[in-house]
């Protein structure tokens, strides 16, 4: 039947990602009687790979010169490398960029199907079943792979980490990888933004904002709240797209998948692309002016109001309470 592969970045380190990938390998692996392996590429990351080794079979570790920043061809090369002779059934990656570049390239390399954005995968007679959302999230879909390997990337945090107890490590092997040097694309210059705090993927709480905000100014209120609340700052396609803060804010089909316990939204409509990226979120809050604004109908709590009168008084009482 074939084992289950689960590619990790080393990169990533031990994250909600990887926990929540491993945890549908593992409970993939045992549905089929089958052997879960984790892969992990890069400079070698123990946290990651001791966590690995604790829910899988095995762990190839492939620490290569070229694996030592992302490129494309590269790590493509690689994976196929390593996959290929384990002629595994499913191969899963997380919802980073790089897995979703990856993913369909790889199935086409290990004669397979691919599928993505999964929030539920199971066995259904001879075929991998895929449950993914479609429409912008206002219906799901079940998709039968028809080719093995099915090559699935996951969204962040729809799957549960795997439970290590009672079971034995995987061994952990060190595994050489043929990588060619002079790949035909070229990464000519890289700009690495700066980050603080948690990735978007691992808030708990985040603060968001949308086109409603009119301009760049004000998410700089929104960022003193989001300090006050101990939050991460997000924001709608629209708000990106308009060069008023950062593209790896933006949240959505097209931005990061999130799951946070709250998602406070403000001036942002709801449009359907921006609700599949926050299906997750335990509670969704909002605040806007427009009564009519899609995002009262998926939130928790809604506040018909504007958003100036509301995020001075709110930032105030919640740094007073502590």
């Amino acid at each position: 039947m074939g084992d289950v592969v689960c590619y990790l970045p080393a990169k990533a380190g031990w994250d909600r990602s990887a926990q929540g990938v491993l945890g549908a390998g593992r409970r993939l692996a045992d549905s089929l009687g089958a052997k879960l392996r984790a892969v992990v590429l890069g400079p070698t990351d123990e946290a990651l790979v001791q966590g690995a080794a604790a829910v899988s079979d095995s762990v190839a570790v492939a620490d290569h010169p070229l694996l030592a920043e992302y490129h494309p061809e590269t790590f493509l090369a690689a994976l196929v490398a390593i996959c290929k002779p384990l002629a595994p059934r499913a191969v899963l990656l997380g919802n980073d960029t790089y897995g979703q570049e990856l993913a369909a390239r790889l199935a086409h390399r290990l004669g397979g199907s691919a599928a993505g954005d999964a929030v539920g995968i199971a066995v259904a007679g001879d075929k991998l079943h895929v449950t993914r959302g479609v429409y912008g999230g206002k219906a799901t879909a079940v998709i039968a792979l028809v080719r093995s390997p099915g090559v699935v990337w996951l969204r962040a945090r729809a799957m549960d980490p795997a439970d290590p107890a009672g079971r034995a490590p995987g061994e952990v092997q060190k595994v050489t990888v043929d990588l060619a040097a002079d790949p035909r694309v070229k990464v000519v210059s890289r700009h690495v933004e700066a980050k603080e705090g948690v990735k978007l993927e691992e808030a708990r709480v985040i603060v968001s904002g949308g086109r409603g905000l009119g301009g760049p100014e004000p998410f700089k209120q929104l960022q003193e709240l989001a300090t006050t609340m101990g939050a991460q700052m997000a924001a709608s396609r629209a708000a990106c797209d308009a060069g008023w803060v950062p593209a790896s804010w933006q949240v959505g089909q097209t931005g990061k998948k999130v799951a946070p316990e709250l998602y406070l939204a403000i001036a942002i409509s709801g449009a359907s692309q921006h609700i599949m990226g926050i299906a997750d979120s335990k509670v969704i809050t909002a605040i806007n002016r427009d009564p009519d604004a899609p995002i009262f109908k998926h939130c928790s709590f809604g506040l018909v109001e504007d958003y100036q009168k509301v995020i001075g008084p709110l930032r105030e009482k919640l740094a007073k309470n502590g």
